[in-house]
């Protein structure tokens, strides 16, 4: 199967990063070998930093190595550690007078990697680091000399955060791209194979059933309640979005029944997880007193409408219907199905709760809610 973390490929060009800037770090000892205090203790701290070049190569090539951040701070420590490694080359006199820090551009890497693991603000983190053990080596009075070197890393930390950011919610997207049209294909190849048999099959129960009446006629709304159920699982579609909310469309459509339809837009209407949990109970709720209360034959709808900033949830039945004073006196009483279950529920969301009704009208419920 073809990995869809479209984040990997820069981890890869991280370690390549890392490879090609150590051996400019090289070619820059080789340059100013004659200007070394030291010449030794340069040699040390280039096999300190191949040493520690191999350690982060095999580290972000690994999962352990992406996905734990403390890997990426304790690279930006080691690297911070090898530039006060010069020192084992160059007195701090001669950096503070014009001596070049030997890491050269490989003290870019845990900037990179920290943008990588953290995004932009991973990125200023790690930027910020070096920018200031830079700055610490060369003398506050000296900082213009790494003036240049200081934005580079600042813009290598936001350009390189954003980046991963982006491609890090482009993988999600991808991922949850392909599980959808994976789910859709099998949906379609069961909607076949179901509705070349076991629709069928439930259709002509339905017909002998109604047709012998009787027993016959209650197998007959048995297969009718699973013809329902079967179609509404054929139709289902994911419920989880990247984002972390939840489809409220997908958690309504399975209430599906013979006795009540569900309406939803083609698209999701996206809320997060308490409010679509209430928005359920609440549906649930009003359908627990249409079955006891509007009468055997009522039918129920329930309506999602995704509206600017909220959603509106309309449920209605074609019952007997009631007045509001009955309302009040079934709170009175202490039966609390609709002041608490229903109003009370939408008010802790911060919605509205109208009902409307009459008798012999049936019984109908707007309710609106934000979707923050």
């Amino acid at each position: 199967m073809t990995s869809t973390d479209l984040v990997r490929p820069l981890w890869r060009a991280l370690v390549v990063f890392r490879v090609i800037t150590w051996f400019f770090a090289c070619l820059g000892v080789y340059t100013r070998w004659d200007g070394l205090y030291r010449p030794t203790g340069a040699i040390a701290l280039l096999a300190v930093m191949a040493a520690w070049t191999v350690v982060v190569s095999i580290g972000y090539s690994r999962s352990w190595g992406r996905r734990n951040t403390r890997f990426a701070v304790l690279d930006l420590v080691v690297t911070i550690a090898c530039m006060a490694g010069t020192l084992l080359a160059q007195p701090l006199s001669h950096i503070q007078n014009g001596a070049s820090v030997l890491t050269s551009v490989w003290v870019a890497g845990p900037v990179v990697a920290l943008a990588i693991a953290r995004g932009r603000d991973g990125g200023l983190l790690g930027a910020t680091g070096i920018c200031l053990a830079l700055v610490l080596l060369v003398g506050p009075d000296q900082w213009v000399r790494v003036l240049n070197a200081v934005q580079l890393l600042l813009v290598a930390g936001l350009v390189v955060g954003y980046a991963a950011t982006t491609t890090r919610r482009a993988s999600i997207r991808l991922t949850e791209a392909i599980a959808a049209e994976a789910a859709a294909a099998e949906r379609i190849r069961l909607s076949r194979s179901i509705h070349d048999g076991v629709l069928q099959v439930l259709a002509q129960v339905q017909r002998r059933g109604k047709a012998m009446g009787g027993e016959g006629a209650e197998l007959a709304g048995l297969a009718a309640e699973q013809e329902v159920a079967l179609r509404t699982l054929m139709t289902g579609r994911p419920t989880v979005s990247s984002q972390g909310t939840v489809d409220l469309c997908a958690l309504l459509l399975p209430l599906a029944t013979t006795s009540v339809d569900v309406v939803v837009p083609a698209g999701q209407v996206l809320v997060d997880a308490h409010t679509a949990s209430e928005l359920v109970a609440v549906v649930n709720e009003a359908l627990g007193n249409v079955r006891e209360h509007a009468g055997p034959a009522a039918r129920a709808w329930i309506v999602v409408e995704d509206l600017p900033g909220e959603v509106m949830l309309s449920i209605r039945d074609n019952g007997r219907g009631t007045t509001s004073e009955r309302f009040a006196q079934a709170a009175a009483e202490g039966r609390l199905g609709v002041s608490q279950s229903i109003c009370g529920r939408i008010a802790d969301l911060g919605g509205t709760a109208e009902v409307r009704t009459a008798p012999g009208e049936g019984t109908e419920w707007e309710m609106k809610v934000g979707k923050a």
